[in-house]
Parts: C-alpha cells; sequence; structure tokens
C-alpha cells in the first residue's frame, strides 16, 4: 500500500474516530487503525467491538492495499506536522512509514489479518431521520442514562420511530427525560423500538455537530445499529433487555405549577446546592403564594436559602430534589422559561420547557425525603 493524503482531510477523519478507539485494550489490535486504500480514497475503521466508526478522506493511491496502525500515537503525529501532503507507504513485517515534507517516520504497525471484521449496512428497513432533530433529541436526554452497569436496560435511551414521530427516552431510575418529535414522515409501518447504547449516543451526538447532511440513514439488523452520517458508517451493538414501561411514569394529575426563568432558577440552585449534603446533593423546594424558596442545610458546610418570586396562587407544597438533576435538566432546556408541575411531596415533579410545536419535552424527577 502506498498513498498520499493531504494533512486537514487525514486529520479531520482521524479526529472523528477518538472517541471510538479503545484505550485500555487487552486485545492490541483494537488500538489501531484500520487503513484501506483504494480507487482515489483512503478509509478509515476503528472499533472496540461495540462500537466501530468507518471513515474516509480522498487521496491518491499510488498502490492499492490495507495495514493498521497505532491510532493515538498516529494522530498526535499527524497533528504536529507540518500543513500539506504526507505519504504513507507500508514497509515489511506491517511497519508504516510516514513522510510530510522533511519529516519522515517509521511506525510498528500489526497484521490486517488481526483486524475484526465488522457487519455491513443492511440492504432493508433503513429509515431516513432529520439530523438536527436527533442532535437536539439525544442532548436533552443522553445526562438521565444510567451509569450502573448492572441496571443494563438503563445503559442507554429507548428511541421509538413511529409514522409520523420520533420520540427518546432514558432513565436512571430516580429521573427521566422524555421528549417527542411530532411531524415528518418515516417510512416505517408501525411501531420500532430500540435500545441505543449511552457510548454510542455520544459518538452519534459529536458526529452529528459536525455534520452538513440533513438526514442521516437508520437501519438495524438482529444485533447491531447502523448509522450513516454523510460519508460516515457508526455501528453498534444494540442493548437486549425489557425498558421499562415509560408511560406509567408519566405525572398525570400534576395540579399545581409555576412558570420560571430558567437561568434565575438555575443560579439560585446552584448557590444553594453549595450546602447540600455532598452525597444526597438535596435541596427543598418550597412553592407558596407569590414565591419559590429553595434551601439546603448540611452539618458539615451550613445553611443556604434562596427565593424566587413567581405567579404563584395555589397552595404550599414542600419537596425535596436531588439538585444535580435538576441542574442538568436546566442546563440542556434551551428556553428562557421552565414550567414546574408538583402534586404532592411524595409525588414525582415534572419540568418543561415553555417550548414551540416541534417538540415536546419533559423531565420527571422523583421526590426526596429531607
Amino acid at each position: 500500500m502506498e498513498i498520499t493524503v493531504n494533512k486537514f482531510d487525514l486529520l479531520k477523519e482521524l479526529t472523528a474516530t477518538q472517541g471510538v478507539v479503545e484505550r485500555k485494550t487487552t486485545i492490541p489490535i483494537l488500538s489501531n487503525f484500520l487503513f484501506e486504500a483504494a480507487g482515489d480514497k483512503l478509509s478509515i475503521t476503528a472499533t472496540d467491538l461495540d462500537l466501530s466508526l468507518r471513515t474516509s478522506c480522498p487521496a491518491r493511491v499510488k498502490k492499492e492495499g490495507s495495514c493498521t496502525i497505532p491510532a493515538r500515537k498516529l494522530y498526535d503525529y499527524v497533528k504536529l506536522l507540518p500543513d500539506g501532503d504526507i505519504t504513507i507507504k507500508l514497509l515489511e513485517n506491517h511497519w508504516v512509514n510516514i513522510r510530510s515534507g522533511r519529516s519522515n517516520t517509521k511506525m510498528v504497525g500489526m497484521a490486517r489479518s488481526n483486524f475484526p471484521s465488522l457487519p455491513v449496512f443492511p440492504t432493508t428497513g433503513m429509515v431516513k431521520i432529520p439530523s438536527l432533530a436527533l442532535r437536539t433529541m439525544i442532548g436533552k436526554t443522553i445526562f438521565a442514562i444510567s451509569n450502573e452497569e448492572s441496571r443494563y436496560t438503563l445503559n442507554g435511551a429507548l428511541l421509538v420511530l413511529k409514522p409520523e414521530s420520533l420520540v427518546m427516552v432514558s432513565t436512571d431510575g430516580h429521573r427521566l427525560a422524555h421528549i417527542e418529535r411530532q411531524g415528518g414522515k418515516y417510512e416505517i409501518s408501525g411501531e420500532m423500538k430500540t435500545l441505543v447504547p449511552k457510548k454510542a449516543m455520544s459518538e452519534l451526538y459529536s458526529l452529528l455537530q459536525s455534520t452538513d447532511a440533513e438526514e442521516i440513514e437508520f437501519a438495524k439488523d438482529e444485533s447491531t445499529l447502523f448509522f450513516r452520517i454523510g460519508g460516515r458508517l457508526l455501528t453498534s451493538r444494540q442493548l437486549t433487555g425489557q425498558f421499562p414501561n415509560y408511560e406509567a411514569v408519566l405525572p398525570k394529575d400534576n395540579d399545581k405549577s409555576v412558570t420560571i426563568r430558567t437561568d434565575e432558577f438555575m443560579q439560585a440552585i446552584l448557590r444553594v446546592a453549595q450546602f447540600a449534603d455532598e452525597r444526597s446533593q438535596a435541596i427543598k423546594v418550597k412553592l407558596e403564594k407569590d414565591e419559590l424558596r429553595i434551601s439546603s442545610s448540611s452539618t458539615e458546610t451550613g445553611e443556604s436559602e434562596d427565593s424566587i418570586v413567581t405567579a404563584y396562587t395555589g397552595e404550599t407544597v414542600i419537596i425535596g430534589f436531588n439538585s444535580q438533576y435538576l441542574i442538568e435538566f436546566l442546563k440542556a432546556a434551551g428556553t428562557d422559561d421552565v414550567r414546574l408541575e408538583f402534586k404532592n411531596a411524595q409525588s414525582a415533579g415534572q419540568l418543561r420547557p415553555e417550548t414551540g410545536e416541534e417538540f415536546r419535552y419533559r423531565y420527571v424527577v422523583m421526590p426526596m425525603r429531607i
């Protein structure tokens, strides 16, 4: 294999794959890129067996072929090279020669045959999803995914595709984020439910941030999810198992509500949370006539209270929440105002941003005893 590529083109694709490359692995080949040169392009593949990304950049291919190169070392080295062309040539014993200007380096590669084979994009059942909508939905649900490995089915978000709507739901058992995009036409019959792992969502989110493609192509087979974003293909192992019945958790009769400015609410919580118990992060929210009071206390650090003027005329409600859960929602809300809905101190609270017509976004938080 012998090729010449532009540094800018190569670095752009190497950067896109960094999140997929396995850093600490017991399988050495997984910390390598697979390079395949054919026609007028260089294909680059990275995988950690659960997740893989295949991308490509233009190349002048003098000799077709393939090789594997240590991913992190190559990325760090290419970043330091001067702008211009880079020549990559496969030598004997899987060594790879990299030349650019007056720089000349040889890297120790591994046999191409060791690199795992990747699943192929299915020929049927592909659905097109608007890129911007999917990016918005991931941003508003990813933070509520559970990090506890024992809660396997909660280690991802549920994506529900219907012919005229798109839903994404995540929960860690203490809070739940639910967003629905109404309108749109998706070429499916009935309903398609998919559990997308957190790491795949995170990679997908960063790929969606750097694409010009208006739509992505989504497909799945029995074990794998496929997301084609422009010229890049992300594949992920599917999560299996039963996602909780989230519709049963969505509050139906929260009859007390108040609308608050998002930034004002967040700043007040951030101040008060400084004095919350470190383990529980608990703060007390008290809704009374024309005022919302937020308070916390801890034997180690002291106590704090903040209040916000509101247009509330209902009966007084006092409810405890994990401050971190509220802050994460307020950062993701993306609107000037949010609406808090309560029933009583024992029932889940619900927050909704005052948004437009395209998305319906709601966030349910279980109360805490204080």
